[in-house]
């Protein structure tokens, strides 16, 4: 049966609306995680610090996908409930419309500049040509990772969060398959490994264009439209909090391996790697109720029932918290399994990867409340809030303890710096939640 945005959500309501995109992060993050294993195992730990040099700097084009994708969706389901869905078609139809152009042109400018960014973060000579084949690669396949990215929120909007998991479950399965064939039977290395992935970002993003461009029974569906630069602009501001997220993870990452390469090394470098693969699950988790949520938050806004957002916020912040425990739970028992997966056959840095993620875990308690307030004030249309959340926590307050934390604790102060991060943040989120409480009425 489906669940319509208009609904009033009890628990089980809620939990089963955003299942799928849960589900769909995930099941995301399993994928990307099959694929360090194929390189770290088949390919080798060079490869492997390589892919993880270079992979920011692929997601800092990326995030433009996030950027539209959140931001439209919550002005898009803000106007369906208005009433008035002929104009939401066209603001979608618009936005990815020039969504295509800008990362189209992206590809064309990054192809040439790949070489010289691995370069300028501290590739050495072991490094450099896997991070050149790597990023040149995955670049070819931009418009598909954008649209893929952007297609996870408005799927939301269109009522078919099943479809979108079933998609991202496509994409998975031929990214697993691939990186097999690729890698193990083909020996094709790193280009194998990144050939898979935008194979695979390929099925993402071109199922739900196809979709959309056909008849279909969801709320939305391309048509003709014109560029609205005042909606572009709406679009911009609001979804520019997930932007910087995604942006400054990307900057931070790059932070990170520049001070792990002056504390620990490659090795350093590695087990980040593996952190950050681990992370996608955890923090993929909260993103993924947080992207089902919002345009629920949004079409109830829209319709100004105040009534159905306190429900919404009370019952999520529940859920997250409950959430939040179970999963940090779960990080420090399975740490050292989860560790063996990737490097097993090194045994100090296995013990390295181990007390890392023990370290890092510690913040999966506090960050799915960060993340979901940022989502909700975009919901809400107030990107301005939601961007100062975002880029306090993961841009500013991480930055600074990047570089504060180790001259205490050394390398140790690295992995717990995200820690204090997200301690910090969630203090800003309770204030701007106490202090718009009465002009939203959620509360």
């Amino acid at each position: 049966m489906t669940i319509g945005l208009s609904e009033h959500f009890t628990y089980k309501k809620l939990i089963r609306f955003t299942i799928p995109t849960i589900i769909m992060m995930i099941f995301t993050s399993i994928y990307g995680i099959v694929d360090g294993i194929f390189v770290s195992n088949f390919v080798g730990s060079d490869a492997f610090a390589a892919v993880n040099l270079i992979m920011p700097a692929l997601m800092i084009l990326g995030t433009i996908g996030f950027m539209i994708g959140t931001g439209g969706s919550a002005i898009v389901s803000k106007t369906i409930g208005e009433g008035n869905k002929e104009k939401a078609k066209e603001y979608f139809s618009m936005l990815i419309y020039l969504l295509i152009i800008i990362s189209f042109i992206f590809t064309i400018i990054g192809i040439p500049l790949v070489e010289p960014i691995a370069k300028m973060l501290g590739a050495n000579e072991s490094m450099l040509e896997y991070c050149t084949t790597y990023g040149k690669t995955l670049l070819i396949f931009l418009v598909p990772f954008v649209l893929q990215n952007c297609f996870q929120s408005f799927i939301i909007v269109a009522e078919k969060p099943t479809f979108g998991l079933i998609i991202s479950i496509c994409a998975g399965i031929t990214n697993m398959v691939l990186d097999f064939l690729f890698m193990y039977v083909f020996k094709l290395g790193i280009f194998g490994a990144a050939l898979a992935t935008g194979i695979s970002q390929l099925v993402g993003g071109m199922i739900p264009l196809i979709y959309f461009v056909c008849k279909n029974n969801s709320p939305l569906r391309f048509k003709k439209a014109k560029f609205n630069w005042k909606a572009i602009g709406q679009t911009c501001v609001n979804g520019s909090s997930e932007m910087l997220t995604n942006l400054s993870m990307s900057l931070v990452n790059v932070l990170f391996n520049m001070q792990l390469m002056k504390y620990a090394g490659a090795d350093g470098v590695v087990a980040y790697g593996v952190i950050m693969y681990i992370g996608f699950i955890f923090v993929g988790t909260y993103l993924g109720y947080s992207i089902g949520t919002a345009p629920i938050i949004g079409y109830h806004y829209g319709a100004e029932n105040t009534d159905e957002l306190k429900n919404l916020l009370k019952k999520s912040l529940k859920l997250i918290c409950i959430t939040s425990i179970v999963m940090t739970l779960l990080a420090e028992l399975l740490s050292k399994l989860l560790a063996s997966v990737f490097v097993s056959y090194d045994i100090e840095l296995l013990e390295l990867t181990t007390r890392a993620i023990r370290l890092f875990s510690l913040s999966y308690l506090i960050s799915g409340l960060n993340i979901f307030a940022s989502s909700f004030f975009t919901a809400l249309n107030n990107g301005v809030v939601s961007a100062a959340i975002s880029c306090l926590r993961t841009l500013l307050f991480q930055i600074v303890m990047i570089f504060v934390l180790p001259l205490l604790l050394g390398l140790d102060g690295l992995w717990l710096s995200v820690v204090v991060a997200e301690i910090l943040a969630v203090i800003v989120s309770g204030i701007f939640l106490i202090s718009n409480r009465k002009k939203y009425n959620y509360a």
